[in-house]
């Protein structure tokens, strides 16, 4: 069974730092891109980034390009997303999904973990 947990979230204030982590299991860990997204509610969910397989290659939303910074541990079959200089707006839910580097139709996603922005 493929399960992906996310953990990190919280409340913080802005301006400050949260690390989120995404740990696989069932799955080849090193065959799937990772992925991150958000979503608010009533809105679309949307991609904040991407990193390859080996890890060397990587993507990011206009928005939160120079603060995040997306990284993965294929030995530890875990993927991470570093938030810095947190606003108000990047509150959401955080959902990581891991996207098979091949066969664009098996992708599994976590439960989504809740960060907060506020004074």
């Amino acid at each position: 069974q493929v399960q992906l947990v996310e953990s990190g979230g919280g409340l913080v204030q802005p301006g400050e730092s949260l690390r989120l982590s995404c740990v696989a299991s069932g799955l080849t860990f090193s065959r799937y891109a990772m992925n991150w997204y958000r979503q608010v509610p009533g809105k679309e969910r949307e991609l904040v980034a991407t990193m390859a397989v080996a890890g060397g290659s990587s993507t990011y939303a206009e928005y939160v390009k120079g603060r995040f910074a997306i990284s993965r541990d294929n030995a530890k079959n875990t993927g991470y997303l570093d938030m810095n200089s947190l606003k108000p707006e990047d509150t959401a839910v955080y959902y990581c999904k891991a996207q098979h580097r091949n066969v664009l139709i098996i992708r599994y996603w976590g439960q989504g973990t809740q960060v907060t922005v506020s004074s």
